[in-house]
Formats: structure tokens, C-alpha cells, sequence
């Protein structure tokens, strides 16, 4: 546990700078639209640019995955809720991936 402890302490550290210094830099309300409309969607981007590599790995076979890309992705544009997306594409992720190994 001790061996750890300069890790948990940096790592407390980091996380903390990253929160902090945004308050401290920008005081004032930002004026400008373009860094304000660029602000907005920088979460968006980050989580989408995290997870959607993960989703073609997630279950071992490419096919699997994109066919539960696929559904996923005509769920939401369907305006479905967040849990109907992720199961209909997890069930359908996994009935094609117990298919192919029927067929191999």
C-alpha cells in the first residue's frame, strides 16, 4: 500500500491542476462565441473519440461489433433512450457473434 502512495498523491495532484486551472485562468465570463461554441462540444468530442475505437474491440469479433455499431447508431438517430440503444445493441452485438460461431 506505502509503495503506492507517490502515485495516488500525483495522480490527486493532476487531477485537481486540471479542475483548478481553468477557474484560476478565466475569471472573467468568455465573450468570445467561437471559443464558447468550441468549449461546448470539446466533451462530446473527447468521450466520442474514447469510445467509439472501443466499440470494435469489445467483443473480439469485427463483425459483431459493427453490426451492433450499426444498430446503435439506427436506434439513436430514431430517438430511442440512452438504455434502449445500448441494449438493442449489446443483444444484437451478441446474437450475430453467437451466430458466427455456429457457422465456423
Amino acid at each position: 500500500m506505502i509503495k503506492y502512495l507517490p502515485y495516488m498523491i500525483i495522480m490527486a495532484g493532476v487531477t485537481y491542476l486540471i479542475r483548478m486551472l481553468p477557474m484560476v485562468l478565466f475569471r472573467k465570463e468568455i465573450k468570445s462565441v467561437y471559443i464558447k461554441s468550441f468549449l461546448f462540444y470539446v466533451p462530446y468530442a473527447v468521450l466520442g473519440a474514447m469510445t467509439f475505437p472501443a466499440i470494435f474491440f469489445a467483443t473480439g469479433e469485427i463483425i459483431s461489433s459493427i453490426f451492433g455499431c450499426l444498430v446503435a447508431l439506427f436506434f439513436a438517430y430514431k430517438e430511442k433512450s440512452l438504455l434502449q440503444v445500448a441494449l438493442w445493441a449489446c443483444v444484437s452485438s451478441y446474437i450475430v457473434s453467437c451466430l458466427l460461431q455456429f457457422i465456423n
